[in-house]
């Protein structure tokens, strides 16, 4: 099923996901990923009291799971899941960590079931409820919830923000090759230099660490009041992967629909994995689908390389803490493009699937889906809070069903 990808150079056309670069340039792309993925994956973690070490562990080893069971046909790294932030918070604040990875274990149990369904019964029913308006919304509705986010990084040093972005622009677009393709990871060491020649980088936490240690391992317990807490998160999930699915299905143009199944059940076993030793619940991750539109590189190899590059970092705290040391400059100017390439490939989905706009049911299902999750409504009942990609994408899948049999045009 892997081959070698064959044009006259292996770094002008598109890169197909059983297709390989050469080892060093799928290094390089996997290297590009585990920078993208980094800063979300190790923050969920730090807001919700996790270990960020056992974090990245298991997002490797999940990324590694899912790659397994969906036979390298859909190209993702798992990463942390935001929408477990608040539920798991309040599980804590009772139970301890113990309590939210209980939850976190029944949320992948519930999400492997849905994936299960899926992959006997057919993806029409996932079709019905995600049909390409919603979809396109829930990744163009992530991109921008994520903005602010870059935002808040890019204002605490717009110097080297600048400088990282423009790095990473000029290299994409003034240069050919595979140099172009890296323009995130080569613009990222750009800005990293210029932020450690101007004294901006504090190296006392790498100075500090150890060569090699295991990150801090948890076993989970069992409680309702937690599990009823942090399970709904699967809606999210669910709508998280078929975005990712239909994002890659859009970019790659191939039909992806019949791995959807597989999917859900590759990142609801992950989920459980994670559960079951102490890291936070994961999903496809939006930021690595930047890094492919910016490269056209779909090749799953690379998502073996940053898995397992993941992995040796978890066992390595002092990278660990080198790769932490990265200035939120340089964060804020690489996501400000990453996660504006999100909320397009949105737009792409709507584009190629020729979503009709003249459309109400249309019109109006994105229009306060994506307001919903760009400005991040939150809305709290009791111990529960659902954020904007949960209202939003939650909003976009009840809003079509309800709208389409409201009236004429949406029949």
């Amino acid at each position: 099923m892997w081959q070698l990808h064959k044009s006259g150079s292996d770094t002008t056309d598109v890169v197909m996901p059983e297709e390989r670069l050469s080892w060093p340039r799928t290094v390089g792309i996997g290297m590009q990923h585990l920078v993208a993925m980094f800063g979300a994956t190790v923050l969920v973690p730090i807001l919700t009291g996790f270990p960020p070490a056992t974090t990245l562990f298991f997002s490797g080893v999940g990324t590694l799971l899912f790659l397994a069971v969906v036979g390298n046909r859909v190209p993702s790294y798992l990463g942390s899941s935001f929408a477990f932030i608040a539920p798991v918070v309040a599980s804590m604040a009772k139970g301890g960590i113990g309590a939210a990875l209980g939850g976190i274990f029944a949320a992948g149990l519930a999400f492997f079931l849905v994936g299960l369904f899926v992959e006997r019964r057919g993806f029409q029913l996932i079709d019905h409820l995600m049909p390409p308006v919603v979809t396109g919304t829930v990744v163009a509705l992530i991109g921008l919830n994520l903005a602010p986010a870059a935002r808040d990084n890019f204002v605490k040093d717009p110097l080297i923000a600048i400088i990282t972005l423009a790095a990473i622009l000029v290299i994409g677009v003034a240069t050919r090759g595979f140099a172009s393709r890296l323009s995130v990871f080569l613009g990222v060491l750009v800005g990293c230099g210029v932020a450690a020649a101007t004294h901006r980088v504090d190296w006392t936490a790498v100075a500090n660490a150890a060569w090699i240690g295991l990150p801090a391992f948890h076993l989970p317990t069992f409680n309702l009041r937690a599990i009823l807490l942090i399970a709904p998160v699967v809606v999210v999930l669910i709508a998280e992967n078929t975005g990712h699915v239909k994002a890659v299905a859009a970019m790659t143009g191939r039909d992806l629909d019949h791995v959807l199944g597989r999917a859900f059940m590759g990142d609801g076993l992950a989920t459980m994995l994670a559960g079951l030793g102490g890291g936070s619940g994961t999903t496809t991750y939006a930021e690595n689908i930047g890094v492919m539109a910016a490269t056209r590189v779909y090749s799953t190899a690379a998502y073996l390389v940053a898995g397992i590059a993941a992995v040796l970092l978890a066992l390595c705290p002092k990278f660990g803490a080198l790769v932490g040391s990265i200035p939120v400059g340089v964060l804020g100017g690489a996501t400000t493009l990453l996660y504006g390439m999100i909320a397009i490939l949105g737009a792409r989905i709507w584009v190629e699937a020729r979503v009709d706009f003249r459309n109400p049911v249309n019109l109006m299902t994105a229009a306060v889906a994506m307001v919903v999750g760009a400005a991040n409504y939150t809305l709290r009942a009791g111990d529960y809070e659902f954020n904007g990609i949960v209202l939003g994408a939650f909003g976009a899948i009840v809003m079509h069903q309800v709208l389409r049999k409201a009236g004429p045009l949406g029949r």
